[in-house]
């Protein structure tokens, strides 16, 4: 699909410095452009690619007033980087607008759907499900029986929704991501062999919630595992049974939350990081990348390690753990000498 300068700069709400009628087809970055492509100006230190890019149009601020001749048209916005921000959003909007219904699909007779629906080949909608509107499900998504989808989600290629599920407003849930397995419920007896312990929750999860690719969310054994409104899920990350992460908290790749644990509202969670079972983390949280989490923690704490410290209890450490074989070799010269001098 291609744009002029002059509707992109009607979008943004900017001038035309140059040829409205001027044509592009796709993105880039400043360094990178290309003829047929839009790029933006917004950090001083790339200004001198401003006049080698091959880019058809870039997008600056009002004040930027060029040193050397352009070949390119500009559009002249209040900030640049934040129009470019909006200018993507608009741009992923027109490309993931789809609609209608692929063949072969499977709807249940008691399923029900509302407008502008988008179902890709080889969807499974199961009985009395419940599906919103503007809801785009592409190939090869399974929705189990009983579920709610509310409207304007975005369910992404081979994404699993289990039996009993329920999606607020605007979900975007990546290929892979599993909703609503079983919990890693086992009892154990006496020869030490395992019985399954039946997971007969479901998982609730609020509006404008994002979900990455190959995120699994556990149903609960009873009750419901539950995804608050805002909170934004990085790729690969674990959340296991009767789980509660608070609303607008953001939790980056490879982090595993072990059962019943209870997360506030606005943390921070770095990747690869371990929080045991049956805790309450505050608000506010700030928990650094690796860290193992085995307490609970209060509002606004931030922490590091494994076991996790306060932060700056860390970085203090730290600087001794660095010096541990300096120390270490002082130690012994101070012995050797204290046996001299006997």
């Amino acid at each position: 699909m291609k744009f002029t300068a002059e509707q992109i700069a009607g979008i943004l709400e900017g001038s035309v410095d140059g040829d409205p009628n001027v044509e592009v087809s796709r993105l880039s970055k400043i360094e990178e452009g290309t003829e047929g492509s839009l790029t933006f100006l917004a950090n001083p230190k790339y200004t001198p690619f401003i006049y080698k890019t091959k880019a058809t149009i870039a997008i600056v601020d009002h004040d930027f007033q060029p040193e050397h001749e352009l070949t390119l048209t500009l559009i002249r916005v209040e900030n640049a980087y934040s129009s470019f921000s909006k200018l993507l959003e608009y741009y992923n909007q027109v490309k993931l607008n789809k609609s209608g219904v692929e063949s072969p699909v499977y709807i249940s007779d008691s399923a029900t759907y509302g407008e502008n629906i988008y179902l890709g080949a080889f969807a499974h909608i199961g009985e009395n499900v419940r599906i919103g509107n503007n809801v785009k499900i592409y190939p090869n998504v399974y929705i189990g029986d009983n579920c709610v989808i509310g409207d304007n989600c975005v369910l992404f290629s081979g994404v699993k929704i289990y039996s009993d599920c329920i999606l607020g407003n605007t979900v975007y849930a990546h290929s892979g991501v599993v909703i609503g397995a079983d919990g890693f419920g086992f009892s154990p007896d006496e020869s030490g062999s395992f019985s399954r312990v039946p997971q007969i929750g479901n998982v609730i999860i609020e509006d404008n919630v994002d979900i990455g690719a190959g995120t699994t969310i556990d149903r609960a054994t009873l009750g419901s595992t539950i995804i608050r409104k805002g909170v934004k899920l990085d790729n690969q990350i674990q959340i296991a049974h009767n789980v509660e992460i608070g609303e607008h908290t953001a939790i980056a790749a490879q982090t595993g939350i072990a059962g019943s644990t209870k997360i506030g509202k606005y943390c921070r969670i770095g990747g690869q990081v371990g929080i045991v079972g049956h805790l309450i983390i505050g608000d506010r949280v700030k928990i650094q990348a690796q860290s193992g989490i085995g307490r609970n923690l209060k509002d606004d704490e931030a922490v590091q390690g494994s076991p996790a410290l306060a932060y700056s209890d860390y970085n203090k450490s730290y600087v001794h753990f660095k010096n541990l074989p300096s120390l270490v070799q002082q130690i012994n010269n101070l012995e050797k000498q204290k046996s001299n001098d006997k």
